[in-house]
């Protein structure tokens, strides 16, 4: 139990309505440098496999579940409700992914312009109330945040949050993962590129793959289950460790998400560096049988996928090959206070300055509201995305 007899923890009442797939159109995508600017499948290429193994929903469902409590502000002039916000506490980071920022690092905001913990408190809390129901924390890296253990406590509190969740990379996490379990961290992820020590020193420019390693291991015996651990998926890096990943999964609650490589500023994204999702799965049937589809929540990021004779499962995150706009239910509130609604949109609007500027909760959800109604069907396609003018990813939070 959290911490707070002051906690109720509020169901949705009623029936939900079937999500189906009718306007799903089943397709898989190989894709490789040599692929056409459009994104699609490789000339002369077979590209067919199992109906089970691949599917993406091209348009929005008729039928998207139905829940009581959501606010129009968090509706989209396309009928998707946001249900989920991403709250990056910090521009910080100790490492310095290769994916993340240029070897250079970035500028980061100075102390004053970031969000205090009272600023996050009280947006989440406006966010909760007007029908956001699982928050995930992010950074730079939120465990370097000197009031983590506080800001996961004012928020597991919340009126009708069901989910907190962070996504970490691991390398302070194992000494302080008890309190914040106990402080209400529903969920975590954990950002964990190779198995090798000597390419995570390369990737990441600093040591401390065994900390991340126990930090996965310590998550396991407090009782996360599963344990999520993010994988970014790099050719000629750690595209021959997707089966070594694999394995993890055997003996373990672990779900290990394989991630499409994605063009933010200062990567250096190139469409050589990607694996798409069709050839990481191809990889993985080879090698492992019984692979069996879960049925995907309709505004799931993964495809999610079970093996036979494994306690853990093992997802893949296709933003690149097969967007997954149509059921996106995500909101971002950066550790600087802007407001964003696309991870690859370049569009933000500071709810920090009009807090500080003492406006009140209405008009602070006017800005948000009218922020969300601006939100576009899809993202651009990846060669628009790698043009596009984007924040460095340690900037956005994910």
């Amino acid at each position: 139990m959290r911490p707070s007899t002051f906690r109720t923890i509020h169901g949705h009442l009623g029936l939900r309505k079937k999500f189906t797939l009718e306007n799903c159109k089943i397709r898989s995508i190989f894709q490789s440098a040599n692929m056409d600017r459009q994104g699609l499948l490789c000339e002369g290429q077979d590209v067919s496999l199992p109906k089970q193994y691949a599917t993406s929903c091209e348009n929005f469902s008729e039928e998207l579940p139905k829940k009581n409590s959501i606010s129009d502000m968090l509706i989209d002039s396309f009928g998707r409700k946001h249900s989920y916000l991403r709250i990056s506490l910090t521009e910080r980071c100790n490492l310095r992914c290769q994916y993340c920022m240029p070897a250079e690092g970035v500028e980061l905001t100075a102390n004053p312009q970031l969000l205090t913990q009272s600023e996050i408190v009280r947006l989440a809390s406006l966010f909760v109330s007007s029908g956001v129901d699982k928050i995930r924390l992010t950074g730079g890296e939120p465990t370097i945040r000197k009031d983590i253990e506080e800001i996961c406590l004012q928020l597991s509190n919340l009126k009708g949050l069901k989910t907190l969740a962070m996504t970490t990379n691991g390398i302070t996490l194992a000494k302080k993962l008890p309190v914040l379990k106990e402080y209400g961290l529903d969920l975590v992820n954990i950002s964990l590129d190779t198995l090798v020590p000597a390419k995570f020193e390369f990737m990441t420019r600093r040591k401390g793959h065994e900390r991340v390693m126990a930090s996965i291991e310590a998550a396991i015996q407090l009782g996360y289950n599963p344990v999520k651990v993010n994988c970014v998926v790099m050719r000629g890096f750690n595209d021959d460790e997707i089966c070594d990943f694999v394995e993890l999964t055997r003996e373990k609650p672990i779900n290990v998400r394989f991630i499409e490589f994605m063009p933010f500023d200062g990567n250096v994204w190139n469409v050589k560096k990607l694996v798409p999702y069709s050839e990481m799965l191809d990889r993985v049937v080879k090698r492992f049988t019984g692979l069996q589809r879960i049925q995907d929540h309709p505004t799931e990021t993964a495809k999610n996928f079970r093996i036979d004779g494994h306690q853990g499962t093992v997802s893949f995150i296709t933003s690149m090959t097969e967007h997954f706009c149509a059921g996106c239910n995500r909101l971002r509130l950066l550790a600087d206070g802007n407001f964003k609604v696309c991870l690859f949109g370049p569009s933000e609007v500071s709810l920090r300055d009009p807090l500080r500027q003492g406006v009140d909760d209405n008009e602070l959800k006017e800005i948000i509201g009218a922020a969300v109604k601006r939100k576009k069907a899809s993202h651009a396609g990846m060669f628009n995305i790698a043009k596009m003018p984007n924040r460095p990813m340690i900037h956005i939070g994910g």
